[in-house]
């Protein structure tokens, strides 16, 4: 289990719903709906009902929006300040501690996420599936 800031434990789950969210952060579900609205990286996935999916790296930016908000008292602009300077900061640390790869990860969808992914090569795809099928169609 993942240890948060105020020593909080995130379980083991890929995925929380607002009520367990706001359970885990001691925070109200129309508090954490506010900010969904007011920071643009907080953005859970949402299901065929429209209820809100939480992942893993969502509750831990509601830990660190509450710790700027109520612990450290700044402002919602402010908070957004900081989170980018942090965000821009994790990168730089990235950036210069791995080169750069030639096919990134690609996040998991969720089980009822559409595919928004562009510029998919399905021609290298048929490829290769044809490639396979001969070396299947081969074997003894």
């Amino acid at each position: 289990m993942a240890q948060t800031a105020r020593n909080q434990q995130i379980p083991d789950k890929l995925f929380f719903k607002i009520g367990e969210v706001a359970e885990l952060t001691g925070t109200k579900p129309h508090v954490l709906r506010y900010w969904e609205s007011e920071f643009r990286m907080l953005r859970p996935a949402k299901g065929d009902s429209g209820q809100r999916v939480y992942r893993r790296k969502d509750v831990e930016l509601v830990f660190s929006i509450k710790q700027l908000l109520y612990e450290e008292n700044f402002t919602i602009a402010g908070a957004k300040k900081q989170l980018q300077k942090q965000r821009a900061a994790r990168a730089e640390a990235n950036k210069a501690k791995k080169p750069v790869e030639a096919n990134p990860e690609i996040a998991p969808m969720l089980p009822f996420e559409k595919s928004k992914r562009e510029n998919i090569d399905l021609t290298w795809i048929r490829k290769e599936l044809r490639g396979i099928l001969g070396i299947i169609d081969r074997a003894p």
